[in-house]
Parts: C-alpha cells; sequence; structure tokens
C-alpha cells in the first residue's frame, strides 16, 4: 500500500488550491473561520461557483454531472477545502439522497432530481432520527399506509438539520407492521409543502436554528416517490450511512483547527512562556496530533482499498469514531487555551471589545457545534458495537 500521493495527484492539489484562491468568496470563508452560521443564499451561491466548474458532486459518475474523481480526488478536494476556509456544502442532497439514487432509484427518478441537486432547485434535508428512534433506527414509529396510488404518512421526525432551508425530505418509513423491524422499514421521498407536514425550529444550546422537527399527519405521497423496492430501505439507510459516516471525520476540517490552534499558542503566554512550550499544552497538544496523524493515515489506508474495489466496510465507522474524538479534543483544547475569554459567544461579543481576542469569537460555537457529532450519524457507541461485531465474527 503506498501512502504517498503521486505526481499527477500532487498537480491536481495544486490546480484545486489555485481554483479556491481564485473562486471562494472571501466573505463566505471569513464567516465559515469565525464559525459564524452561513445562509440559505451563502451556501448556493457557492454551490453554483462549484457546479460551474463541474466540481459539486464529487461522489457522482460523470454521465450524472459529477467529476468522475476517484477516491484520492476526493480525498484531495475535501481537504484543500477545508484548509482554506470554504464551506462544506450540506450533505443531504449531494453526498447522501444523490448515491442512493444512482445505485437504487429509477431512470425517471434520477432524470428528475439529480439535475435539480446540482442546480439548486432542491434542498433536501434527513427524515432518519425520531424523538424514540435514534441511532437505534430499527425502532422508528412513522408509518406510511398505501391507499391505491399514495401512502399515507403520519408520525414524528426530528433533528431535522437545515429543514428551515429546505423543500423536500427523504425520510425512513415503517411500511410493514408485521414483518422483522429492520425488514418492515421503507425509503421515501417527500415535498416539505405537502398538506399535512409541518416543520417546527429547535433553538440549541448557542442560541442558533440549525435543527428542526418535523410532523405528519396524514400526509398524502405519491407512491412514485419510494426508492427501492417497498420494506427494503434499510438496506438503503445502510448504504446511505456508510457516505455520512466518511463525511462526518473531517479530517480535513481538523487539519485547519490544529493549524489554527498552533497559530493561537504560539501567540498566548501562560506561566512566563509561550503556550506552545507550557508542557500540560504542549503535551495535549502533541497527544492529539498523534491520534490526527494516525486518522490521516487511517483515511488513506481506506482511500488506498477504494482504488482497489475494496468496499469500506467498518472503516466509515472508525473514521467517524476517532474522527468526531479529534475534533472534539481540538475544539477542548482551543477553549483550554484562551480560558475565560473562551466564554462568550460570538454574538455576545462587540465590534470594539479589544480587550478579547478574535479568536475567542469562534471559539465558543465551535466547542458546541462539534459536540454534537459523536451522536448524529450513529452514535459512537453504536459505531464501536459495529466495529466489534467486524472483528470478532467468527
Amino acid at each position: 500500500m503506498d501512502l504517498e500521493f503521486s505526481a499527477d495527484e500532487l498537480a491536481f492539489r495544486v490546480s484545486v488550491r489555485a481554483f479556491l484562491t481564485e473562486n471562494l468568496p472571501e466573505d463566505i470563508a471569513g464567516k465559515v473561520r469565525a464559525s459564524k452560521e452561513l445562509t440559505r443564499e451563502d451556501y448556493l451561491r457557492w454551490q453554483a461557483i462549484l457546479n460551474a466548474q463541474g466540481w459539486l458532486a464529487a461522489t457522482w459518475e460523470q454521465e450524472y454531472g459529477g467529476p468522475g474523481w476517484n477516491a484520492v480526488q476526493r480525498h484531495i478536494f475535501a481537504e484543500e477545502c477545508a484548509l482554506s476556509g470554504a464551506p462544506r456544502m450540506p450533505p443531504f442532497g449531494l453526498a447522501m439522497l444523490g448515491p442512493v439514487l444512482i445505485k437504487y432509484g429509477t431512470e425517471e427518478q434520477k432524470q428528475t432530481l439529480l439535475p435539480r441537486i446540482l442546480e439548486g432547485t432542491d434542498w433536501w434535508c434527513q427524515g432518519f432520527s425520531e424523538p424514540g428512534a435514534g441511532s437505534d433506527l430499527a425502532s422508528l414509529k412513522a408509518r406510511a399506509e398505501r391507499d391505491g396510488d399514495d401512502y399515507i404518512v403520519n408520525g414524528q421526525k426530528t433533528w431535522t438539520t437545515l429543514g428551515q432551508y429546505a423543500n423536500k425530505i427523504f425520510c425512513l418509513v415503517r411500511t410493514s407492521a408485521t414483518a422483522k423491524p429492520q425488514g418492515g422499514i421503507s425509503f421515501l421521498l417527500v415535498d416539505l409543502d405537502t398538506p399535512g407536514v409541518e416543520m417546527r425550529p429547535i433553538r440549541l444550546i448557542d442560541g442558533g436554528h440549525e435543527v428542526n422537527e418535523v410532523f405528519f399527519t396524514d400526509a398524502r405521497v405519491p407512491v412514485s416517490n419510494l426508492v427501492g423496492e417497498e420494506n427494503q430501505g434499510w438496506a438503503i439507510a445502510k448504504y446511505l450511512l456508510t457516505h455520512e459516516r466518511t463525511n462526518i471525520a473531517g479530517v480535513g476540517f481538523s487539519m485547519m483547527d490544529m493549524a489554527r490552534y498552533r497559530k493561537l499558542a504560539a501567540g498566548i503566554t501562560r506561566d512566563g512562556r509561550p503556550l506552545a512550550e507550557h508542557p500540560v499544552f504542549a503535551a495535549r497538544a502533541a497527544e492529539i496530533e498523534t491520534d490526527l496523524e494516525a486518522l490521516r493515515i487511517t483515511n488513506l489506508r481506506m482511500l488506498a482499498a477504494a482504488q482497489g474495489g475494496s468496499a469500506g466496510g467498518m472503516g466509515s465507522s472508525i473514521l467517524k469514531l476517532k474522527g468526531t474524538q479529534v475534533r472534539q479534543e481540538i475544539q477542548d483544547l482551543y477553549r483550554s487555551a484562551l480560558g475565560p475569554h473562551a466564554a462568550p459567544l460570538a454574538s455576545d461579543l462587540s465590534e470594539n471589545e479589544l480587550s478579547v481576542p478574535v479568536e475567542a469569537a469562534r471559539a465558543a460555537p465551535a466547542y458546541f457545534l462539534n459536540r454534537k457529532q459523536s451522536i448524529f450519524g450513529g452514535s459512537n457507541e453504536i459505531q464501536r458495537n459495529i466495529v466489534a461485531k467486524e472483528m470478532f465474527r467468527e
């Protein structure tokens, strides 16, 4: 296994870096670096720039509008985007539903829905979790009952990220009450303007509005909106979650945040010496950097396996598990370095509050934002179970 990039891959990195330097709007990058909330218009503006370049749907085949990149090129692109301050595009349409439609969708669904995702005409959100069914999706209660050419959908979904921007939602719904829990689930596409569908905001600890809850009351959805076969949604969900978990790892974002910490630590003194030389902080930073390097190598090993045609297997769970831990550790270290200055949220700081380091504006929101990452996409406890079952399987 070769973990070094080839000359062609290094040249590709140079071209990506040049594109980002020339085309990434500075106001959007500034928001990302300050951990400020992006608007729908911010996302769509960057999406249009990437789509015009043909680089938007990194995991899609060229015949459907993707760049046709291999796994290493996708890794390089994601890493360079993170290091440059480019926003991570919401994954629900591009990195989750798109691959599902390409693999499981009908030809009509592909021809109709995939171009609308690329153009930004449709903004998708995810309807998996429920109040009583988070990591244990097999216990979901939302149901869809067949009525002629429609399903009648009733139930509730929660933690619907950026649902306030969306016009469509893909859902896991129970279509059989008699089958085994995993066997009675279907994958259904729903227009959010359907009568009987209501979305309500959930306010987060930092005051932001990123997630929502969605209620379905006798919502009538065409059977043609079913993806794959009825009662086969569990297999589709597992395929989708593999994409989501690998995406959550965020190796490039951890590299960016660690570089930001090193710069911060070089300019702060504690006990009469730079923080970078303080034994406690230096030891914590070294431990995190060791874990980050191991994570980066694990990611490259998965890429090498993918290049050879191997499936990700438990690798996506390992990346999700360790990747979220590393990101949380970095944010905790960052806040510790700032001390009491890290207490305010960005919205609490006045532009004239010169006594507070500018870095403090992003410390608290970034810390709180990353706490949830060990839960969504399948909690880290669930990922440990997946890894253990795979490793000790007879």
